[in-house]
């Protein structure tokens, strides 16, 4: 089973690679904004999960750099997203609001919803 996992990990990766989307061009102050209104967040994630590769091209489709998190190879990292988020599930976006207060999204449709809501707000492309 752990072989079979492993293959098809691996070809979800090259066709990710391979059907990569064009992200949208920004100016540079925009995409500062933008950046600047996002340092907040992290994704926990797998490489080869498909749901956290449906977040990831979202992300990059519409220019979105935020902080990645291995949560699968890096075990501080995944003891880090049980022990605040609650559970081992990912993909897992963690949001630091201005008053330090913490919350988490653990569905890939909800995150993409969640990072395109927070640009509408900023009326960038």
């Amino acid at each position: 089973m752990k072989l079979i996992r492993f293959i098809v990990g691996r070809i979800i990766l090259l066709l990710d690679f391979l059907t990569r989307p064009s992200p949208v061009v920004r100016s540079r102050e925009d995409q500062d904004t933008v950046d600047a209104a996002l340092s907040g967040l992290s994704l926990y994630q797998f490489k080869a999960c498909t749901f956290c590769v449906k977040v990831r091209r979202h992300m990059r489709r519409r220019s979105i750099k935020i902080e990645l998190k291995d949560a699968k190879s890096d075990l501080a990292i995944k003891e880090e997203l049980v022990r605040e988020g609650g559970k081992h599930k990912v993909p897992c976006l963690r949001i630091e609001e201005n008053n330090k207060e913490v919350r988490w999204l653990y569905s890939s449709d909800e995150i993409c919803r969640f990072l395109d809501a927070k640009l509408d707000q900023l009326k960038v492309i």
